[in-house]
């Protein structure tokens, strides 16, 4: 008995908390694509409804914003800045509204120079050996690519055409690898960066409903596509299904961190984070199940391990503290 309490004393004290932050203007506060300044220490909050980005600490909690953003009437919705990247001493960030990408310093948050494009954009994703940003437009069946060669003045560099609508990126630094998935098409594709080629198309097998997001392991050469209710291991090389995992509906984008061989999937249907291993045998296991909030189905996770979730209908960015 007293072997059991202790146990159970122990889980509680190793099991990961939930921590809200509130952001103004809200609720609600419309949130998609967030992303990790590991250089500052930042996470970047992009809040379409705000005209605004918030930009929070993770180590002291501080909370400043980049004000200013255009926003739109979509129907009965209000779109504003949706998504953000950090490159080399900037992060660059994406607006529905007027299909803008513009630069911000990262350090003192200053906006930069803009470029608009042709369609709307809706990840962005910096690709260190090229120096560029690419941007998904699924609007458009494409990818834009930005030379940010002057990271202060992204400019269009190109285009690269598909058979259907990206969702998701994932960059493979070392092998000057993108992948993106066709949501419409169920397919995962891999892109030579330099070359702007697509080199692979799988099928990836989440159905109807098609991928979401992805996440890469360089080092073991793993590839993470997020169905939308499970999270799928795949091998880079080949495209060869290792793995799959249920986490629950409501799946968008998810994260991984290679220091733990975790994957982060944030359930909107259930309100759950799972943290997923990519155990040493070639397969997912949970190693933990958080609740979070119904509607969070986007997850970020930093240099320590910190989760975030957006709960945008709460207007609140919810911190799970590992």
């Amino acid at each position: 008995m007293v072997t059991l309490m202790l146990a159970s004393i122990l889980l509680l004290l190793s099991a990961p908390s939930v921590h809200p932050v509130t952001l103004p203007g809200g609720p609600p506060v419309s949130m998609d694509y967030l992303a990790w300044d590991a250089a500052h220490g930042r996470v970047w909050i992009p809040a379409g409804n705000t005209g605004r980005v918030y930009v929070l600490d993770a180590r002291s909690g501080k909370l400043d914003s980049v004000e200013g953003f255009p926003t739109a009437k979509r129907g009965e919705r209000t779109v504003g800045p949706s998504s953000a990247t950090a490159g080399e001493n900037y992060v660059y960030v994406g607006n529905r509204a007027d299909s803008s990408v513009c630069a911000v310093e990262a350090k003192t948050l200053s906006r930069k120079g803009c470029v608009t494009l042709a369609s709307m954009p809706d990840g962005l994703q910096y690709v260190a050996p090229t120096k560029e940003v690419w941007v998904t437009t699924p609007r458009d069946k494409s990818i834009v690519v930005l030379s940010v060669k002057d990271p202060a003045a992204p400019a269009v560099a190109g285009k690269i055409d598909l058979d259907g609508q990206p969702e998701g990126f994932a960059v493979d630094a070392g092998r000057a690898l993108f992948f993106t998935n066709l949501e419409d098409k169920d397919r995962t594709l891999a892109i030579d960066a330099r070359s702007r080629k697509v080199l692979f198309n799988w099928k990836t097998g989440c159905g109807e409903a098609g991928p979401r997001g992805l996440a890469v392991d360089t080092g073991r050469q793993h590839l993470y596509v997020a169905c939308t209710d499970r999270v799928k291991l795949l091998d880079e090389r080949d495209g060869k299904v290792l793995s799959e995992l249920e986490t629950g509906g409501g799946v968008d984008n998810i994260d991984y961190l290679p220091a733990k061989k975790q994957v982060y999937v944030a359930s909107g249907t259930t309100g759950t984070l799972s943290i997923v291993e990519d155990a040493a045998d070639g397969s997912l296991k949970r190693a933990a199940s958080v609740p979070t909030a119904p509607g969070g189905r986007t997850a970020l996770v930093d240099s320590d391990g910190t989760v975030y979730i957006p709960d945008s209908k709460e207007g609140r960015l919810l911190v799970v503290k590992p």
